[in-house]
């Protein structure tokens, strides 16, 4: 067992070596550009591309046309409210969203305020979760967009996403969701859920970094969005540039073998996950375990240790990789904003820690970290 042992999945995943395989002849053997439709080169990157696209869609249950590539979900995000947004303005403005959602969504929505949006943030409760009444009541004649995450990044918790889907299709209302945490961890199916737009990243699921991708429901207003990036219109006109091919291949294949192996992923990253919480509940005291028990990701869970400077305790578990928050906001100094919006004090905020799993956890890194997590807090403590 080689230290440190790495528990930040949430935070990115190593590239899996099949994707990487697959991934290597497009940098120098099938380098061609996917955009150029006169000769092999051109037709190889292009046959790899849409091979991409159905490995995508195929995740998801979506149709291939309803994949766009973007450089991640940031993007997808940004593409989703931006565009749709633009659409709609002035007739309609208002966006409901959630307290808890990604910075790659609030931000969006913040900056979108000073055009003249009108944005709702939905409260969740203590446990990260907001209701479909709580949806609806928000729900006003201007309303265009809900933007609902699907999986929270920081403490896992799980949105009643196809309720959601469901009444913003009986209002006529576009319903997007950020799924970056949930695609290939848990189910994801745009046709059950019915949902309008899906944001996803490569990273996140043992592809490569810098890749990503939006399904946007042709049958749907969904497909009026209004470009962000304007240039050669690639992605049928939704964002323009030469497309990243050995990214889109990687990104593909990550999807693909997600596909294949979810199940027992799942169930394995499960009784890790469970056998990490049980053995830290039984050996330290004082902890709370944040987020839904009942309806959360199989490998993350966040803890909460009582009477610990979170920084110190962050800073002494050097053995492990883990987090305290979201990779986006660990520069800041502000305890977890996910973390306060469900109702924990700056100090329990400051003191918690995100532990995820992912495909190379062993129960043997397991064990060692919840020995190692112990001597840390008694002598913190």
């Amino acid at each position: 067992m080689k230290l440190p042992i790495y528990l930040d999945y949430n935070s990115t995943t190593p590239v899996d070596k099949r994707v990487l395989e697959k991934m290597l002849p497009y940098f120098s053997e099938h380098f061609g550009n996917s955009s150029s439709r006169s000769h092999l080169f051109g037709w190889t990157a292009q046959e790899a591309v849409e091979n991409a696209r159905c490995q995508v869609a195929n995740l998801i249950n979506a149709e291939t046309k309803e994949i766009v590539f973007t450089s991640g979900a940031t993007e997808a995000n940004n593409l989703t409210i931006k565009g749709l947004f633009e659409n709609n303005y002035p007739n309609k403005k208002h966006i409901i969203t959630v307290e808890t959602e990604h910075k790659a969504v609030l931000d969006v929505c913040i900056h979108l305020s000073t055009l003249g949006a009108e944005i709702t943030y939905l409260k969740p409760d203590s446990t990260g979760m907001i209701s479909v009444k709580q949806v609806e009541r928000a729900i006003n004649s201007e309303t265009f967009l809900i933007s609902v995450m699907y999986a929270n990044n920081e403490i896992g918790t799980i949105q009643p996403i196809k309720e959601i889907g469901e009444l913003a299709r009986k209002h006529h209302i576009l319903f997007h969701t950020d799924a970056t945490q949930a695609v290939g961890k848990i189910e994801v199916d745009v046709q059950k859920n019915n949902i309008d737009l899906l944001s996803l990243s490569g990273h996140k699921l043992h592809g490569p970094k810098g890749i990503g991708a939006l399904f946007i429901r042709k049958t749907s207003k969904a497909s009026k969005l209004i470009a962000q990036m304007d240039g050669g219109k690639h992605e049928r006109g939704f964002r323009s540039g030469t497309l990243n091919v050995t990214g889109i291949v990687g990104l593909g294949e990550a999807c693909e073998l997600a596909n294949t192996e979810l199940i027992a992923d799942y169930q394995r990253l499960t009784i890790l996950r469970d056998t990490l919480e049980n053995g830290i509940i039984k050996n330290i005291s004082n902890i709370k375990i944040n987020g839904n028990i009942e309806n959360r990701l199989p490998n993350l869970t966040n803890i909460s240790f009582e009477g610990i400077d979170g920084e110190n305790l962050l800073m002494s578990l050097r053995d492990i990789a883990v987090s305290s928050g979201s990779a986006c906001t660990s520069a800041s100094v502000e305890p977890s904003y996910v973390l306060k919006a469900i109702g924990l004090s700056d100090d329990l905020a400051y003191a918690s820690i995100r532990f995820s799993l992912g495909k190379y956890t062993t129960k043997e890194e397991i064990d060692f970290t919840i020995s190692y997590v112990k001597q840390v807090v008694d002598m913190l403590r």
